[in-house]
């Protein structure tokens, strides 16, 4: 299989900090790749060493067949990357800031003309091809940053935790454009927090405290938990919550909004001791369901195991 990205014990220090810790994966051609993990976890340090913008400490890495290490001025010129933090100038233009990003990569004269048109035509901004940048909604900027990345047609693009802060319906329509991407034959790897944007990945590698945990498919990672999942609902989840946190035979009990997920122990107590506990706690005011394992389960019988 050919293959986009290839790191092998990938690594950043920071004095006596270790942001990215060994971490090594593909990513195959035309693969949506999600990097999952908590703010801090060292995604966006990853995606700056694989963007030529940042040297590993140690370990080595090749981007389209680039040494991340030596080439990466190369590889800035074949990738498309969005970071968190807008990257385009207030003062300028739509149009102005289109421009300016696809002269940097070298379009020019009619080819620049036909990527800007076809660029603001894809993030629908026609009416606002002469407003200035500093003038728009942040969904907006959001959709300009995401046009401004791809202008210059790159085969790998890096997304940036692309939808953080943005409404529903603006993550809707950026996960449309990047199957879009995908069904062009383009590589996407994609930072993100959100577990239900995860979904979308064909595969996610699970990063905590610098660490890479875990890496499959979304459905693979949910098989993997190694424990039983229940979901407790009760108008006293609080009381619930503390009466089941601290049991030996709970490995994890955490608040997914007022429902509680349960993890028990594989040939624990199931349903019925958790409904005796409940009934003491919250006067049998409680449901008790076996569900399949989420993505937050993933993560949390995982970052349970890092804490150890």
């Amino acid at each position: 299989m050919d293959h986009s990205v290839e790191v092998k014990n990938l690594t950043r220090v920071f004095g006596d900090f270790t942001a990215v810790n060994r971490v090594s994966f593909s990513v195959a051609k035309g693969e949506i790749f999600g990097f999952l993990g908590p703010n801090g976890a060292g995604k966006s340090t990853t995606i700056r060493m694989l963007c030529g913008l940042l040297l590993p400490t140690s370990g080595e890495g090749h981007v389209g067949g680039l040494d991340i290490m030596n080439e990466q001025e190369e590889i800035k010129k074949r990738i498309g990357y969005m970071s968190q933090k807008f990257s385009l100038y207030d003062d300028l233009t739509v149009s102005e800031n289109l421009e300016f990003f696809g002269s940097i990569y070298g379009l020019e004269d009619k080819r620049l003309g036909e990527r800007m048109d076809h660029v603001i035509n894809m993030v629908d901004l026609e009416d606002r091809r002469d407003d200035q940048v500093k003038l728009l909604p942040g969904g907006i900027k959001q959709r300009l940053a995401l046009g401004a990345a791809v202008i210059h047609d790159p085969e790998i693009l890096f997304l940036d935790e692309p939808t953080s802060g943005v409404d529903p319906l603006m993550r809707r329509l950026f996960w449309e454009q990047i199957y879009a991407f995908a069904s062009q034959g383009k590589t996407i790897f994609i930072t993100t927090h959100y577990m239900d944007e995860a979904e979308h990945c064909g595969r996610i590698a699970l990063i905590i405290a610098g660490t890479m945990m875990a890496l499959d498919t979304p459905a693979g990672l949910k098989a993997s938990v190694e424990s039983d999942v229940y979901r407790v609902r009760t108008a006293d989840y609080l009381r619930a919550l503390d009466a089941l946190s601290g049991r030996d035979w709970i490995d994890e009990a955490a608040l997914f909004g007022t429902d509680i997920h349960v993890l028990v122990k594989r040939g624990g107590p199931g349903a019925k001791m958790l409904r005796t506990v409940l009934a003491e706690a919250v006067h049998g005011h409680a449901t008790v369901e076996k569900i399949t394992p989420t993505l937050e389960d993933v993560f949390v019988s995982h970052a349970k195991h890092q804490g150890k």
